[in-house]
């Protein structure tokens, strides 16, 4: 039995790296299309307003 667990623990020894790697390539991605959308004209007039707005309530 304690050879079987050994066996189990001893395949899985590479899955944390394997983990990062998916974690570190999805990030990059979910980072390039927020860049995208974030540099968008449409996103960027929004925010543009938002803050002119804000600014505008608080007297700046």
């Amino acid at each position: 039995m304690v050879t079987i667990i050994r066996r189990l623990k001893h395949s899985e020894r590479g899955m944390t790296t394997a983990e990062y790697a998916v974690g570190t390539v999805a990030a990059g991605g979910f980072g390039g299309v927020l860049y995208q959308l974030l540099t968008s004209d449409t996103v960027q007039s929004l925010l543009t307003g938002l803050l002119e707005k804000a600014f505008g309530v608080i007297g700046g």
